[in-house]
């Protein structure tokens, strides 16, 4: 076992000393290798990652929305149907919910209105998320007036703003009283915006859904499930045509490994022909070859995957997250959490590493079953 051990450790002091000589090319290939696995990977990575930030945040959103459609139009929903939902046996909870849009002229962007149930907010006062507060350089107690559906002018005094820690979903946020809200829009006592609905048993939720699509037929019903699939789709979407846009680099990257890999130059068929004439097996040969282009795609992959790591999750992604983020005056400004998924390594490894490595394979034994003297001349 020693011996072998022996063996494989010159053969790689061998190949690094190889690959040494032939700096310039190794170097060159070394950091066109890199960006490719750079950018590849940071896309990857990314996409993962927001992708766990949207389940994250849906996790504690309601199992069911039930909202009112008319003529093929979300309307609002009277409360009376509330009294149907909680008659159907194995909800546990159904409350509506008030909320909607507002533009502001001053900032040139939109708010979501809310009514927060729990804590509940004082008429008059408003809470506000961090991408209203920088937009507005809003600080507490000042005040922010803005036409009701009336033109009537209603006043809101700033109460406090939302920690940053939760801008991914409360940038944009505007939190008022249900009076001010219903004030706002011109909504009347009774009406909701939409009803959210909890389930017991959450392996019920699709024959809950049923009943109460059943029990009212007027309505359209939104699971959380769909929600997420929908996110799901989007970044898929969204990943694939940066992907698309970059194939032309990722095509000319291929070609590029392919004819360093396949193609020999004269003085690296005069290596192992005097590797052959000193007594080197053929076998000997091409593990050679081989931990020399190995040696080139590990580093490449390790690099290029530690650059895309400290990208994504240090750097904020700034070359890819207007397309896989998406954009607005209001746009949340967070950090995502790192998180690596094996399998996601394993196949960015696989499509990276493993065709370099075995790309090699054919040309060197194609040099090293040829007469060493013929090699040579």
């Amino acid at each position: 076992m020693r011996v072998w051990l022996n063996k494989q450790r010159n053969l790689l002091d061998f190949s690094l000393s190889s690959l040494s000589r032939r700096r310039g090319k190794t170097l060159g290939m070394l950091t066109v290798y890199t960006s490719i696995v750079f950018v590849l990977a940071s896309v990857m990575l990314f996409s993962h990652a927001i992708r766990r930030e949207a389940a994250t945040v849906l996790a504690k959103s309601p199992e069911v929305l039930v909202q009112r459609m008319v003529a093929g139009r979300h309307d609002l929903i009277p409360a009376r149907h509330l009294d149907a939902i909680r008659g159907v046996r194995g909800v546990q909870s159904a409350e509506g919910r008030l909320w909607g849009y507002l533009f502001d002229p001053a900032a040139a962007a939109n708010y979501t209105l809310m009514v927060p149930t729990n804590p509940r907010i004082e008429p008059g006062k408003v809470v506000i998320g961090d991408g209203v507060v920088r937009v507005r350089n809003a600080d507490p107690g000042d005040l922010m007036s803005f036409r009701a559906h009336d033109g009537s002018l209603v006043q809101f005094k700033v109460d406090h703003a939302i920690s940053r820690e939760s801008a991914l979903v409360s940038a944009d946020l505007f939190l008022v009283a249900e009076e001010d809200f219903r004030r706002l829009f011109g909504i009347p006592a009774g009406m909701f915006t939409d009803l959210a609905v909890s389930v017991r048993n959450p392996r019920e939720v699709g024959k809950i859904a049923e009943k109460i699509d059943a029990a009212l037929p007027d309505t359209r019903i939104v699971l959380r499930d769909e929600i997420l699939r929908t996110y799901e789709s989007v970044f898929d979407w969204r990943e694939g045509m940066l992907l698309v846009l970059l194939a032309g680099s990722i095509l000319a990257f291929a070609i590029f490994s392919w004819e360093k890999a396949s193609g020999l130059s004269a003085e690296e068929r005069r290596e192992i022909g005097i590797l052959k004439a000193v007594g080197w097996e053929t076998g000997d040969v091409i593990l050679l070859k081989m931990l020399e282009g190995l040696v080139v795609s590990l580093s490449a992959f390790l690099v290029g995957y530690l650059l895309a790591y400290a990208h994504v999750f240090h750097l904020g992604a700034g070359l890819f997250e207007p397309v896989l983020k998406g954009w607005a005056v209001l746009y949340p400004k967070y950090r995502l959490t790192p998180f690596v998924d094996e399998l996601q390594v394993a196949t960015l490894f696989f499509f990276t590493v493993f065709p370099y490595t075995v790309a090699t394979v054919v040309p060197i034994w194609r040099a090293a079953i040829v007469d060493p003297d013929q090699v040579m001349r």
